[in-house]
């Protein structure tokens, strides 16, 4: 079932329940976090904002489909006992993305959601799926590993760190290894990068300290990046690791660097934890028993660490979809974390021959990237780069320029939502484009997404876009999981949207212009 058909909806905590820290996992139940029930489905909005003055969408006439695809995005493949974590930024508040109990189950809500793509393909065929990026939390070779394995349904063992004997047999059961289902074979899936893919926590340029202490068995000494001037040079604090022989996995090694009279240590280091670069984390994207070859890359781009790409996804629907490498450059100044959306000169460039291309060829076009455009302004940390090329404005105007550009998909900011940029010219509708953001797969809500593209019998464009919540089993890890994404949310009050579900279902109307009407009867 989608969320048109039913949805997860917390349950709030008690009143009188006390407010708990975001380590107490032991507590959640007792006191009330995290329990949800079935909600009533969630209609899809029909949107209009797009279209010409006076268009109600009454009479749209008989669609046909043309295209049905699903987005998965920031799943943030966690190696939790890791020296190189972030869990002293949210163990106590602060960033749900440091630490939450849904670190421990990364990889098995993933496996969840292969599922439950597959239950949905086995009812109504699905032409592909794309990953929009952040598929692995800190870079590292092992969580990139896992993530290709549960998709290509392997044996995944989760327990790093290279313990043998009964310190191997030491462990919780979050750390049990299983076999992935793996995702139906006649799907093919496509991969966008994301800023955790090549950056540390996705927030810092991985330096050679960190490739040392990565690598290591003493855990990160760090300081506050978000206040110290020094950023990523700076240090005093141990950022802590996940205890992976306890049920909750205990937090050890973390505070102020004077709290300990030695270095706190994991409990032994591990060479598949090695951070990896731009060009050796789409390498491993060759690596692989599923289709297609490189899931969108070429070697020769992989080797140079380019990941722009396009793909047209089904032999008789006139779409392409361009694949847009949108995060930070490695080399970038450092610019209050990293972030930001950003294009170089390449990349931007690249974009629009691309966008030009799809005109000259009579194709509706859609962006696939990781970062948004245009919806977090300032110093944000997820705003444009201020080392970016060019500005967001120009961006902007210029995307307003291709008619056939009928959708901008991302995710990055682990929340729902839908935004209309709405052509500049109210004589030329077609200019305008439609964005649609999805959720994390790590945080709650916890969805991926499906799309179907139709045309309809009055020649719009109808683009329907439907939150789908994972299948789960009572008592799989994928539900522990769920509950804790829940309290977590309870906790931080992470800025979501749509609550309490998050979810949000639309269908988006689009007027295309009468030279893609006219393509697209022909086809």
């Amino acid at each position: 079932m989608t969320t048109l058909h039913r949805t997860i909806v917390p349950e709030p905590v008690p009143a009188d329940a006390p407010k708990l820290l975001p380590y107490e996992l032991a507590r959640y139940e007792e006191n009330g976090y995290g329990r949800w029930s079935y909600g009533p489905g969630l209609a899809a909005e029909k949107r209009l904002d797009l279209m010409p003055a006076g268009y109600d969408g009454a009479a749209t006439g008989a669609a046909a489909r043309i295209l049905r695809f699903f987005t998965i995005t920031d799943i943030h493949i966690t190696d939790v006992q890791s020296p190189a974590q972030a869990i002293f930024f949210g163990y106590k508040g602060f960033l749900s993305s440091a630490y939450s109990g849904v670190m421990m189950y990364t990889h098995h809500v993933l496996d969840a959601a292969v599922r439950t793509v597959n239950a949905l393909h086995a009812e109504d065929p699905i032409d592909f799926g794309i990953s929009l990026g952040d598929t692995c939390n800190n870079t590292q070779h092992n969580e990139l590993r896992w993530y290709i394995d549960v998709l290509d349904g392997k044996h995944i063992d989760p327990d790093s760190g290279g313990r043998t004997g009964a310190a191997r047999e030491a462990r919780a059961a979050f750390l049990d290894a299983y076999e992935a289902a793996g995702l139906d074979a006649s799907i093919p899936w496509y991969q966008v990068r994301g800023n955790h893919d090549h950056f540390w926590t996705g927030f810092l340029r991985v330096d050679d300290y960190l490739r040392k202490t990565y690598m290591g068995e003493q855990i990160l000494d760090l300081g506050n990046v978000f206040q110290d001037p020094r950023g990523p040079d700076s240090r005093g604090i141990y950022m802590g690791c996940l205890d992976g022989r306890t049920p909750y996995g205990d937090i050890f090694g973390v505070g102020p660097v004077s709290d300990f009279a030695t270095p706190p240590k994991v409990l032994a280091a591990d060479p598949d934890r090695r951070s990896l670069s731009r060009s050796e984390w789409m390498s491993a994207f060759f690596d692989t028993s599923s289709s297609p070859e490189g899931h969108g890359f070429s070697r020769a781009d992989a080797e140079r660490g380019f990941a722009c790409y396009t793909f047209e996804p089904k032999a008789d629907a006139p779409i392409r979809i361009l694949v847009l490498d949108d995060t930070q450059d490695d080399d970038d100044p450092y610019d209050n974390g990293y972030g930001h959306i950003s294009l170089d000169k390449e990349r931007h460039d690249w974009l629009i021959r691309e966008l030009d291309r799809g005109q000259a060829d009579d194709v509706l076009m859609v962006i696939a990237a990781h970062c948004p455009i245009g919806v977090e302004k300032g110093d944000h940390p997820m705003a444009w780069s201020s080392s970016a090329f060019g500005t967001e404005e120009d961006l902007l105007a210029k995307l307003h320029t291709y008619p056939n550009l009928i959708l901008w998909i991302a995710g990055h900011r682990h929340c729902n939502a839908v935004t209309a940029f709405v052509s500049p010219d109210p004589g030329r509708p077609e200019l305008g484009f439609w964005e649609v953001e999805t959720s994390s797969l790590r945080d709650f809500p916890q969805q991926l997404r499906t799309f179907e593209i139709a045309v309809n019998g009055d020649g719009t464009v109808s683009i329907l876009a439907i939150d789908v919540d994972t299948m789960v089993e009572d008592g799989s890890p994928a539900a522990v999981s769920r509950t804790y994404g829940i309290a977590a949310q309870q906790i931080f009050d992470n800025q979501v949207g749509f609550l309490p579900t998050g979810s949000y279902n639309a269908e988006l109307m689009v007027q295309p212009s009468a030279a893609m009407r006219a393509a697209l009867r022909r086809r």
